[in-house]
């Protein structure tokens, strides 16, 4: 198989290609790699060739800047595209702050101006899969990831698959707290991007395991999730949440915390990324001793202000491996390419799974993946706190695909004002007019 990485040149795709390396199927024979910075380009590419030193075939890495060369015969297109770079997450994170609201890469009005800027980009990327790669599968790990993949699947339909790691990882934490194999169980989980709920974890004889696990509060302390949002809201919640769902639950904390930070997250990643690659560029041989540093201070100071806002403790050292998204995407292609009945949690059309959201809205549940793609699973109802932040959340992610695609200022005006984490219109207003003019 023949896979194309649109943003090649992205700090994280020495993890795409480990994993690479590691499957023993050795099923992708070529990788190309294409980015608009050739020269962060060359660095990845020095660092993938020093990663498969000593390795038996290791998978072929070609380099591309020509989107339409990079597209043409691949069979599965990656796209982990960042538009604007690390320098445009720094706006969209300190253009709210300076407004009294929160600014993060794909959640509250930082997630609504990232969208609005990468979502023409990522049109375009389909429109060209379309014609030159009409049989390809392109598998987006663009964020904010729900609201791209709903804008890409306009023209893609369902031959387009948002992917995530963070619904896996809460999967495989919580299996492991309640005592279970993580990759025996089954679960329910449904929800957006970096907004979903963990429902249920059914071991092997038919068990559910998680109302045990959300009455133990030792349990619940022995992992990221249990200890972010706390044992009594997780017992009156019934349910365990993404993560990224401390922005909502803990708005109050969390941004306390940020505002307290030396410096917002999307800042220090400018700073440690452009860091890297200039030592890089200037040290070659040692690129992939100071990627692998460089990576593991990443994932180190992940969701730092939210830990800090729970109370402050270190990240446990499995959760420090970096990738995730990586073994998903290489799961989705196996499961594809193979025609492997496997069940994974994706981004996907709704259909029925949803009834209150409409069929082409773009979702966050289990599917079962085969050569025909990945079908959404029907799911428990949900509850009405949990639908009402989904079709929340929803109504401001189609309002940011309107406002991008038409140029709509009402729209982008509409996204961002409706947005939970956004306290008012004239808020918004202003944080629109900074970020556009």
């Amino acid at each position: 198989m023949r896979l194309t990485i649109l943003g090649g040149g992205g700090f994280r795709v020495p993890l795409v290609h480990r994993a690479l390396l590691d499957d023993p199927t050795r099923a992708v024979t070529e990788v190309t790699l294409y980015d608009t910075d050739a020269d962060r380009l060359r660095v990845i590419a020095t660092v993938l060739e020093q990663q498969a030193a000593g390795r038996e075939k290791p998978v072929k890495v070609r380099l591309a800047t020509d989107l339409d060369d990079a597209l043409r015969g691949a069979d599965f297109v990656f796209s982990a595209i960042r538009v604007g770079g690390t320098a445009g997450r720094v706006a969209d994170e300190r253009i709210p702050l300076s407004e009294g609201v929160l600014g993060q890469e794909t959640v509250g009005a930082g997630g609504v101006l990232y969208g609005l800027r990468t979502i023409p980009v990522a049109l375009r990327i389909a429109e060209r899969a379309a014609a030159l790669a009409p049989d390809a599968w392109i598998i987006n790990f663009t964020n904010p990831a729900g609201m791209v993949t709903e804008a890409m699947a306009e023209v893609l339909g369902d031959r387009v698959i948002g992917i995530c790691d963070s619904p896996v990882g809460l999967v495989r934490r919580a299996a492991r707290a309640a005592g279970a194999d993580p990759d025996a169980v089954r679960y329910d989980y449904v929800g957006l991007n970096h907004l979903g709920w963990l429902r249920s974890l059914t071991a092997g004889d038919g068990r559910d395991l998680l109302p045990g696990l959300l009455a133990d509060p030792e349990a619940l302390g022995s992992f990221e999730e249990g200890r972010l949002f706390g044992a009594e809201w997780l017992h009156a919640l019934g349910a365990l949440p993404n993560e990224y769902l401390h922005y909502y639950y803990f708005r109050r904390e969390t941004l306390a915390s940020v505002a307290e930070s030396d410096e917002p997250r999307g800042a220090f990643l400018d700073r440690q990324q452009g860091g890297f690659f200039e030592a890089a560029a200037q040290r070659p041989e040692d690129a992939y001793g100071l990627w692998e540093r460089t990576r593991l201070e990443r994932e180190e100071t992940y969701m730092a202000e939210s830990r800090e806002a729970g109370g402050g403790w270190q990240r446990d050292s499995c959760d420090l491996e970096g990738g995730g998204y990586d073994r998903v995407a290489l799961a989705l292609m196996h499961a594809i390419a193979d025609d492997r009945r496997t069940r994974l949690i994706l981004n996907v059309r709704n259909g029925t799974t949803v009834p209150a959201l409409a069929p082409e809205a773009i979702i966050e549940t289990v599917c079962e993946v085969g050569s025909d793609g990945a079908t959404p699973l029907p799911c428990a109802p949900l509850r009405e706190d949990q639908l009402g932040l989904m079709l929340q959340l929803k109504a401001v992610e189609r309002a940011t695909v309107e406002a991008a695609v038409f140029k709509d200022r009402e729209a982008a005006l509409r996204a961002l004002a409706l947005h939970p984490l956004v306290d008012s219109p004239a808020v918004a207003a202003r944080i629109l007019e900074r970020a556009t003019g």
